[in-house]
């Protein structure tokens, strides 16, 4: 299933692994910053209900 790399096995395999670390790193820091801001709109929200 996996092609030979002969040589450049290791150089490709760790492309593919930093490549792959660094998506998820990515994702998780959008998911982390998505929370955050919706959670400071929601506190928004409630300040404009509360005086508006």
């Amino acid at each position: 299933m996996m092609p030979d790399l002969g040589k450049y096995a290791f150089a490709v395999l760790a492309s593919y692994g930093v490549s792959l670390a660094l998506i998820v790193v990515l994702v998780a820091l959008s998911i982390r910053r998505a929370r955050r801001v919706r959670a400071e709109l929601e506190k928004i929200e409630e300040r404009v209900k509360r005086h508006g």
